[in-house]
């Protein structure tokens, strides 16, 4: 973690970020491995996703935080008022203690067979460490654009909300692998 004076916040350090990325990535993907490919499309109840929703979802989220600050990088960054600097804590984001409604609407086509849209979870997230990586000599703390729920946040936050988002939609996928139907097998000899 280190302090930015100018922004009067705790921003969390690159090496951070990507570790914090990389167990939000391991957590995730075993938890999906507890659902089974027969099960995958499946969905728990009345009004929630099945597993491949919640990857779909995942996925689409993340492609979108990364195209925006790619995006927002194209331009000088803007100064943001010190009344905008706040935002509530990712926690709430990791807790699943308030619900909230996606505002990005699912894409019913990016729903798929589990091991294709696993591997398009690796994919994005490798897409992400690599704009990390490229942009590493840049200050992104000095980007901002706002989240729907918490607030003004800056470039090194999206992507630690990223993670977050990741390791609240696991707890979600561990729900889901719970409330499916257990499906039993019989050896046949």
């Amino acid at each position: 973690m280190i302090f930015d004076w100018r922004a009067t916040k705790i921003v969390p350090a690159l090496p951070t970020i990507i570790e914090n990325l990389a167990k939000a990535q391991r957590e995730f993907l075993f938890a999906a491995d507890e659902v089974s490919a027969e099960q995958w499309k499946l969905c728990p109840g009345e009004g929630r996703w099945s597993a491949a929703e919640v990857v779909a979802h995942v996925i689409m989220v993340e492609r979108a935080i990364v195209r925006s600050t790619d995006k927002l990088l194209q331009k000088p960054p803007a100064p943001l008022p010190f009344f905008k600097r706040w935002h509530i804590p990712m926690v709430m984001v990791e807790s699943r203690w308030i619900r909230r409604k996606s505002p990005i609407p699912l894409d019913p086509q990016m729903v798929g067979p589990k091991e294709e849209m696993l591997a398009q979870v690796r994919e994005v997230r490798g897409r992400s460490l690599a704009f990390l990586e490229e942009t590493k000599g840049r200050n992104l703390s000095k980007y901002h654009w706002p989240h729907p729920f918490l607030g003004m946040l800056n470039g090194y936050e999206w992507f630690q909300m990223i993670a977050s988002h990741q390791l609240r939609h696991t707890k979600q996928m561990k729900e889901i692998s719970a409330d499916l139907p257990k499906i039993v097998t019989t050896l046949q000899k």
